[in-house]
């Protein structure tokens, strides 16, 4: 069967399917337009680097970063988003960019930017390092206060004249131009010497003092410059010399508790060295020597006078109270105590030094051995003062020693160290650290230091310890 399809029918039919085709295409066509033009969103981080690509090339001279306000970061060439990240992380580093460095790691400005801006940044390439971060730290393990200062203060230092830091008080140092709190560290270094900077040396062994401070100090202190033996007194510092000399030194029985200004001059020291070593007695040791010992470790006695001293020296108890009276010298001819004669029928026996320890020798035996007085008093008091010798060149090395009859007594006795102290920096006890020759300058410092730091290298590292100093010391650590 045949259809037939009117004519007029399928031309309507026609036209209304090629109305429907020209409304579809049309309306995809204005569908995928849109959706070509629009882009897919940007990140953050994405859109402040489009934007930083995409800023036009300004006029650029030298300025300061943190002298713009938002509108000329804007004429730099910025998008106000950008502006306010930049300016947040300004605020961030402490209020001001310190570097180019740090100005490079905003993260809202691109490499490309930074590399426009950076010929005319006003800023350092990388921020100075400061010392004066520094804070003071105490400790209360001990009942103690230990201060880390930095080792200048904040100002110039301003010194009109020549002056005695020994009559200098807290305000005196703060004038020159030290904080309080070093002022304060100063002082308790001059108390801990005995109460007294002695030399320009040890006023430079204050670590309160950088070097750099101390040649500027130096030509207007009134201090000798070394404290050599027991005639370290002060120079005077005036057009005339003293033509003055120091009278011969005659020793007689004294109690060093008993015993007051007059007594320690008429015994061959200063007024100054006598006034220290009663403020070691009175302050330090609490109103008296216990011991030889305590004598001993008195800063202002050298081994070697404390040797000429110690055949005369009388501890007695019962006259602690009887200060009033000098202890004038009397000149005897009779030996010390320990040089008595042989009593009738006594044969002095020989002493066999291949097989006494260097460490155990006596006096009498260094006499025996060839030493004079002033030697072997030099070995016993350096070695007592050590705990023991822990190496042959300590003894060559000895203040007033016989190096040629030292090297002959090495060569022949044994050397034995098994019964020497040794400490960890950690655990040295603060009596043993202060009492020891290569620790004492050091001691301060030591207890502070490991305070903070438990690493030994470090210690050594932080503290700026001369090489030679180091080595002595590792002699006695374990």
């Amino acid at each position: 069967m045949r259809f037939s399809v009117p004519l007029s029918a399928a031309k309507n039919y026609f036209l209304g399917f090629a109305v429907a085709c020209i409304f579809l295409g049309s309306g995809l066509y204005f569908f995928n337009t849109d959706k070509t033009d629009e882009k897919a969103p940007l990140t953050f981080l994405e859109s402040l680097e489009t934007e930083n690509l995409t800023t036009k090339k300004v006029s650029l001279t030298k300025f300061n970063p943190n002298d713009l306000d938002e509108q000329q970061w804007i004429n730099l060439g910025f998008s106000e988003r950008q502006v306010a990240t930049i300016l947040k992380y300004k605020s961030v580093v402490g209020g001001n960019f310190s570097s180019k460095e740090q100005f490079r790691k905003c993260y809202a400005i691109s490499e490309e930017k930074y590399m426009e801006l950076e010929p005319y940044l006003l800023l350092p390439d990388h921020a100075k390092k400061s010392n004066s971060y520094q804070n003071y730290v105490r400790s209360y393990s001990s009942g103690r206060t230990y201060y880390s200062a930095a080792t200048s203060p904040k100002k110039g230092l301003s010194i009109p004249e020549k002056f005695d830091p020994d009559a200098y008080s807290i305000n005196d140092f703060i004038n020159l131009g030290f904080t309080e709190k070093q002022a304060i560290s100063i002082l308790k270094y001059k108390n801990y010497l005995g109460g007294s900077f002695i030399s320009k040396e040890k006023f430079k062994e204050c670590y309160i003092i950088s070097e750099e401070n101390y040649r500027k100090l130096a030509p207007y202190l009134l201090l000798p410059e070394t404290a050599s033996g027991n005639s370290f007194e002060k120079k005077t510092f005036t057009s005339q010399t003293s033509s003055h000399e120091k009278p011969a030194v005659t020793y007689s029985q004294f109690d060093p508790n008993t015993t007051n200004l007059e007594g320690w001059k008429n015994l061959g020291f200063s007024e100054k060295q006598a006034q220290v070593i009663i403020n070691y007695r009175d302050k330090n040791l609490k109103g008296s020597f216990k011991s030889l010992e305590d004598i001993a470790r008195c800063f202002v006695i050298s081994a070697e006078k404390f040797e000429q001293l110690k055949p005369y020296i009388i501890l007695n108890s019962q006259n602690l109270n009887n200060r009033n009276l000098p202890n004038p010298p009397v000149t005897i001819n009779s030996p010390p105590p320990y040089q008595n004669a042989k009593t009738p029928g006594s044969e002095e026996t020989k002493t066999d030094f291949t097989k006494t320890d260097l460490n155990k020798i006596t006096f009498k035996q260094l006499i025996e051995f060839g030493f004079d007085e002033k030697s072997a008093a030099s070995y016993i008091g350096f070695r007592n003062k050590l705990g023991g010798f822990v190496s042959a060149k300590q003894i060559v090395d000895t203040y007033n020693i016989d190096r040629d009859l030292a090297e002959k007594l090495i060569a022949t006795a044994p050397l034995s160290t098994d019964n020497i102290p040794k400490y960890a920096l950690m655990d040295a006890p603060e009596s043993w650290l202060k009492s020891h020759p290569y620790f004492k300058y050091y001691a301060d410092k030591i207890i502070y230091y490991r305070i903070s730091y438990s690493d030994e290298k470090k210690f050594f590292r932080t503290m700026n310890i001369k090489p030679e100093a180091e080595q002595n010391m590792r002699l006695y650590l374990k």
